[in-house]
């Protein structure tokens, strides 16, 4: 399964890198597909890329649904497996 994290981009620096903040976890992130993204912007990111720019209430509900994740989950599931 292939999973895509929406982030807000907190600083862009040179060649196209990011700091991004997931979920309360900032991580960097390549912007190299979304050229257009800007500091303030929501990205999907996966596997260390930033694929496709979104728009903030869209954001807003899929980091909502993924804070219900570990509720959903196997009560094995760790709460970290989703930050």
């Amino acid at each position: 399964m292939c999973l895509a994290v929406p982030g807000k981009i907190q600083s862009i620096e040179e060649g196209g890198r990011a700091v991004v903040d997931m979920l309360g976890v900032t991580r960097e992130a390549s912007l190299r597909l979304v050229p257009d993204a800007q500091v303030g912007d929501y990205v999907l990111v996966h596997a260390g890329f930033g694929i496709q720019v979104i728009d903030p209430e869209e954001a807003r509900e899929t980091i909502e649904l993924f804070k219900q994740l570990p509720e959903l989950a196997d009560e094995g599931t760790p709460a970290e497996a989703v930050a």
